[in-house]
């Protein structure tokens, strides 16, 4: 009875069954081609592909784990570089301290001569300026005395008042 149902649609259909036979056997064989020459192909080159991105991504997470290792050790250079900095610039401060101080005690020093020598020079100069005061006074009082006492002194009493004016002048 099915099998009755199924040839009487098929013969309402216009099924013929030689072609139908025909048309199976052909899209067999292509199908069978097609599975054998494209579609393995294909299947082939789509799991190279996958393998090739799973390489890339096994790469990438390599080169990013490498990445992070190369930013830690530069970090870890950049730390040292900056102790090493901070180390010399500690140290040209306290050289620039100490060549202060050095430069600071030979200006002192420098100043100090400088000063030893003005005190020479001004006792010198005092000296020399009492000497000839001395000089000039003595003169002054053997010219003054000639004049009061209207007579021309001797050399011996010239001598003699140029002394006691030193020593009062001395006292």
């Amino acid at each position: 009875m099915f099998a009755g149902i199924i040839g009487d649609t098929a013969r309402d259909f216009g099924v013929n069954w030689e072609h139908f036979f025909a048309q199976v056997l052909s899209f067999s064989i292509v199908a069978f081609l097609l599975h054998r020459f494209a579609y393995k192909p294909i299947l082939r080159v789509l799991e190279e592909r996958r393998e090739r991105i799973a390489e890339g991504l096994a790469n990438a997470e390599r080169v990013k784990a490498e990445l992070a290792r190369t930013e830690a050790a530069r970090q870890e250079v950049l730390v040292k570089a900056g102790a090493q900095a901070d180390k010399l610039i500690e140290e040209a401060r306290a050289a620039a301290a100490r060549v202060q101080e050095a430069e600071t005690q030979r200006a002192i020093a420098a100043a100090e001569q400088i000063l030893a020598k003005a005190r020479e020079a001004t006792a010198l100069d005092h000296a020399r300026m009492l000497a000839e005061l001395r000089a000039e006074v003595g003169r002054l009082v053997v010219d003054t005395t000639a004049k009061v006492a209207g007579k021309v002194l001797t050399l011996e009493d010239q001598q003699r008042l140029a002394e006691e004016t030193n020593r009062q002048l001395a006292a």
